[in-house]
């Protein structure tokens, strides 16, 4: 009597276990890229928006009020967008958007959230692609004269 009790892997063992593996690799290279169209490399301008957003709306129309930061003073309001519109290149070195090796541009917007309406507008028009990084701030447009406050949105992009 032949006892043979050594243990033996069959062929058809083997190949469904790398079938198997190699199943299990592809699920893992495929789902590595399936969110890439989602993922943008646009961070350095996004950052460079956020930067902007903050020295406009905390050093150039800030209102003074330390307490509220995102207030905004009227009269300061019209300065900036009525200088923006008359020396754009002079506003894109002050923020140091202009070097010997990359130069960015921007666009600034002020929407009045109530009415609905584009209160203000400065920079270039959008580009139909590339990257464009984008800040949104919710801010309070005081007006000088008669006290009165409005809610709008800077939008701030540069690409």
């Amino acid at each position: 009597m032949n006892m043979d009790n050594e243990g033996q892997m069959h062929i058809d063992y083997l190949i469904g276990i790398s079938i198997f593996l190699m199943g299990i690799v592809f699920v893992f290279t495929y789902t590595t890229g399936l969110f890439t169209p989602f993922q943008s490399n646009s961070d350095e301008v996004t950052l460079i928006a956020d930067r902007i957003s903050t020295n406009i709306i905390e050093q150039n129309m800030s209102a003074g009020d330390p307490l509220t930061t995102n207030l905004l003073n009227g009269t300061k309001v019209d300065d900036f967008f009525n200088n923006s519109n008359s020396n754009y290149e002079g506003v894109i070195n002050y923020y140091g958007m202009n070097s010997s090796y990359l130069r960015y541009e921007f666009n600034i917007t002020l929407q009045n959230i109530t009415a609905g309406t584009l209160d203000y507008s400065t920079g270039k028009p959008l580009p139909m692609q590339g990257n464009i990084g984008q800040t949104k701030r919710i801010v309070l447009v005081r007006n000088q004269n008669t006290g009165d406050e409005v809610r709008a949105i800077l939008a701030v992009r540069v690409w």
